[in-house]
């Protein structure tokens, strides 16, 4: 009986005798409906009416023999027979699998007539993603692909969705021409197939660039008093700030003078203003991308400013001193 030749031999045999007869639909006799969808990972039970006396009786999927009366074929522990009695032949299968779908054959021989019903069983599951990007991060210009790969009975959509702008792209592949520093954020890929609530995961994407600095400005000061130099630069990854005076002469901190470095901006803080403190300061900032730099006056009030003060990209000081200010500060990142 554990053969397989044997089981399709018979299996065949049953089909062959039976189509000899003229077919009655499952409902017509068993109350069997033509198609039972589940859940995967629930549990089913094909039930196979019957009204009339009945001699022989048997389960298939497909060719495959699973109960020929009480006797089990199958060696599936989770397909077990519910009933077998004069009114009821049916089955039950346990925590359902994807391989579980297909078609079901209940047949059984009344009043010498053979009787077929017939059930196709469709197995569904939800939508879940199996495989997504990595967090990435890239330089400013360069492509960006992203993929999220997911699986579900049915057919699972996938959406990409820009958590920023709200923007949407459908299909398991979203791709980034020449990214820019605005598009650096959290992109999402939705799921949905309807059988259970969308599955989502985030991917995040950081966009590197070299220091932009976007605030300075010269400050007045009096003696005697506070004052404060900002400079502030956007950039990915954050810059390193140092600071120099207009003899060139790095600027340290003292008793009088207070260097504060944060995540995107560097602050002069100067508690007893003096006259040696008066003068062009220039702030570079720099990360492994690149340099900026720009000079801002700390001048008494009423004096005249000096020209030529504000952002450079290396005019503030002279040209050889600047690219080895620059190459120090790429070192120190």
């Amino acid at each position: 009986m554990g053969c397989p030749l044997l089981r399709n031999a018979f299996a065949g045999l049953i089909l062959v005798l039976l189509s000899k007869a003229s077919s009655v639909h499952g409902a017509e006799f068993g109350h069997l409906p033509d198609n039972i969808t589940v859940l995967e990972g629930e549990s089913v039970t094909l039930r196979c009416r019957i009204d009339e006396e009945v001699t022989h009786k048997a389960w298939l999927n497909r060719s495959n023999i699973l109960f020929t009366g009480t006797d089990k074929w199958s060696l599936d522990k989770r397909v077990t027979l519910a009933n077998s009695n004069n009114s009821d032949f049916s089955i039950h299968i346990d925590k359902v699998q994807v391989t579980d779908e297909g078609p079901y054959t209940c047949t059984f021989q009344a009043n010498n007539k053979p009787r077929v019903a017939h059930v196709y069983l469709i197995v569904q599951g939800p939508a879940r993603i199996v495989n997504i990007s990595k967090n990435v991060s890239v330089n400013e210009g360069e492509n960006v692909n992203l993929y999220c790969l997911a699986v579900g009975r049915p057919e699972p959509t996938v959406t990409w969705k820009d958590q920023k702008y709200g923007l949407v792209s459908d299909g398991e592949f979203l791709d980034i021409t020449e990214i820019k520093r605005q598009q650096a954020e959290d992109y999402e890929c939705i799921t949905n197939n309807g059988v259970a609530p969308p599955d989502q995961r985030k991917v995040r994407v950081t966009v590197n660039y070299p220091p932009m600095i976007t605030d300075m400005k010269n400050m007045p000061a009096h003696l005697g008093k506070t004052a404060i130099l900002r400079c502030e630069a956007m950039a990915v990854p954050p810059a390193s700030f140092e600071w120099y005076r207009d003899d060139h002469r790095p600027v340290e901190s003292d008793n009088t003078l207070r260097i504060k470095n944060e995540k995107t901006r560097s602050l002069l803080l100067f508690t007893n203003v003096t006259e040696k403190h008066f003068g062009n300061y220039t702030c570079f900032a720099a990360n492994r991308l690149g340099a900026s730099n720009a000079s801002m006056l700390l001048f008494r009030p009423g004096a005249i400013q000096g020209r030529g003060t504000g952002l450079h990209a290396g005019m503030s000081v002279g040209v050889s001193v600047w690219v080895s200010l620059s190459a120090v500060l790429l070192l120190k990142v």
